[in-house]
């Protein structure tokens, strides 16, 4: 049993990853179920298909930028029976992964933004397909520098 006690670290890590991607990609997927159930109630929103994921990808932006803005803090240091002599703020290196590398990674998604993309090309939306690349990257960045300064201002005091 004691060769398996390296490994212990990369189990947990890896779960932690897994745990994070089911939950983000799970949203991922109620934010976009409830953009398209309301769209096709109201023909006046048409024009928004497919903004979604622009939304969900800014948003994942601004909470990974959070995440990476948030100190990291030894898991050690923390004791669930003997409270600290000051309030411990930050996220250990393994909710960094799962909040990070596992929610954040499967709640935003390129691959589908890149798709919208080509889609609004083909049909000849240029200007469409110009502003949407814009609001994902553009936004995307603004989101992320947001969230990285929010995070620095709240949890480093």
């Amino acid at each position: 049993m004691t060769g398996l006690v390296p490994f212990a670290p990369v189990v947990a890590d890896s779960l932690a990853v897994g745990a994070g991607a089911v939950c983000g990609a799970l949203c991922r997927h109620q934010v976009g179920k409830f953009a398209a159930d309301r769209i096709a109630k109201d023909p006046s929103l048409k024009y928004l298909s497919g903004w979604h994921t622009a939304g969900i990808n800014v948003l994942g932006s601004f909470l990974l930028g959070g995440v990476f803005g948030s100190p990291l803090v030894n898991p050690s240091s923390i004791s669930a029976t003997v409270p600290p002599k000051h309030s411990v703020q930050g996220l250990t290196p393994r909710m960094t992964l799962l909040l990070g590398v596992g929610f954040c990674g499967s709640f935003t998604t390129f691959s589908t933004f890149s798709v919208d993309v080509v889609n609004m090309i083909s049909r000849g939306d240029m200007v469409k397909a110009v502003g949407y690349a814009a609001t994902n990257n553009i936004g995307g960045f603004a989101a992320a520098a947001c969230g990285m300064m929010l995070a620095k201002k709240i949890l480093h005091r």
